[in-house]
């Protein structure tokens, strides 16, 4: 599939959460290669992210490792079965990881509305909860710069650290709560409480290459039974 072909928020989000069903099913280090190596081929293409790509499989290699090491001290010593537990779990997180920068929460909301006819009020609030939670690392970063303007910063040794995180995690949480009840005030404002009928800003096509990347996760859903 081509890096830039266009395919909307839903399939994405099969392409991410099908593969798990059948991660079950890897029950051996020939399997998990080949499932895992199936992953990569057929849905690599799509990475749009290569850097938060790159921290999220760093990330889940860690954990994989970290399983593969557990099992073989709990499970026998056998390197066969911590081999297979590994690949199982970068099998499910491999998907997420080449997909979710695709995600964007504007137009998962359009679709989740529009195509799923999912509440308008619950997807508009998760899609604000989405875009709030992509802006929490610049948020606080302003309250760091704003306590270090008053002579509060992180710097020093570990107690003034600690002192000054928890600080900075209390201002950021009721910068949070401020920012949640404007929101919660605006929809209010714009009818979400009682309206029947709702327009959107964005249209939620069904395209071609929606169907084969769901058609493409349903396959890689299978294959581990089947190889297995």
């Amino acid at each position: 599939m081509k890096p830039r072909a266009h395919v909307g928020p839903i399939s994405l989000l099969a392409a991410c959460l099908l593969p798990v069903c059948g991660a079950v099913a890897i029950d051996s280090a020939r399997t998990g290669v080949f499932v895992l190596a199936s992953e990569l081929l057929s849905l690599g293409g799509l990475a749009s992210d290569l850097r938060s790509t790159g921290r999220r499989l760093a990330l889940g290699s860690m954990a994989a490792v970290s399983i593969m090491i557990s099992t073989w001290l709990y499970g026998g010593h056998s390197g066969e079965e911590a081999a297979a537990a590994a690949l199982r779990v970068l099998s499910i997180l491999t998907p997420s990881a080449l997909l979710t920068p695709r995600l964007m929460p504007a137009e998962l909301g359009d679709h989740l509305a529009q195509r799923l006819r999912l509440p308008a009020r619950t997807v508009v609030a998760a899609t604000a909860g989405l875009q709030r939670l992509d802006s929490i690392g610049e948020q606080w970063g302003q309250v760091q710069r704003a306590r270090r303007a008053r002579g509060l910063g992180i710097d020093g040794g570990v107690g003034r650290r600690l002192r000054g995180s928890a600080g900075g995690a209390f201002a950021l949480l009721v910068v949070t709560m401020r920012h949640t009840g404007e929101l919660a005030t605006a929809m209010d404002a714009r009818g979400f409480a009682a309206a029947a009928d709702r327009t959107w800003a964005e249209p939620a096509p069904w395209r071609s290459g929606d169907s084969f990347l769901v058609a493409v996760a349903v396959a890689l859903a299978v294959l581990p039974w089947l190889v297995g």
